[in-house]
Order: structure tokens, then C-alpha cells, then sequence
């Protein structure tokens, strides 16, 4: 496995459980994750991860930037990764 994936895992699983966090603080009322940081982890090359957390826990699916902009960003993050030579997509 090269470095390019190993880090591609880390972030997004990391990127999966902020949100998942996030809506977890979102039930309870407690005080939240902010948008930029879930974006920049998106951006980072988290989205994929991110998009997947946003399925399975039903969260920020209604915010249009979050709708439409974290699958096309998780589309640029699996394309990059296929070019740098991510071996295990």
C-alpha cells in the first residue's frame, strides 16, 4: 500500500466520525463542530468519507452546499487518488 492511501483512509475515516460526532452533539444540543471544519477535512480529502456519514446518519443532507457540494468533492477525491496511483481502488 502506498503512503497516498494510507492517508486517504485516515481522513476520511477520520472525516467520517467528525460527522458523525457532529450529529450525535446536534441531538443532545451540545455545542457543534463548525461547517469549516468539516469542510476543510472534505477538502483535505475527506469527502468521500464525509458523504458516506452524511447517508448514514441522515445529517446536513437538507444543507444545499453540503448536498451537492460534498459528492462532487468525494467524485475529485477518488479521481485524484485513482491518478497519484491509489492501488487498492
Amino acid at each position: 500500500m502506498s503512503i497516498v492511501f494510507i492517508y486517504f483512509i485516515a481522513i476520511n475515516f477520520i472525516t467520517y466520525v467528525t460527522l458523525a460526532n457532529d450529529k450525535k452533539k446536534a441531538r443532545k444540543n451540545q455545542y457543534r463542530t463548525r461547517e469549516r471544519t468539516l469542510w476543510l477535512l472534505a477538502l483535505a480529502g475527506g469527502a468521500p468519507g464525509g458523504y458516506v456519514a452524511m447517508q448514514t446518519y441522515r445529517h446536513k443532507t437538507k444543507h444545499a452546499s453540503f448536498k451537492y457540494g460534498m459528492p462532487a468533492l468525494a467524485v475529485i477525491d477518488l479521481l485524484l487518488l485513482a491518478m497519484t496511483g491509489g492501488t487498492a481502488i
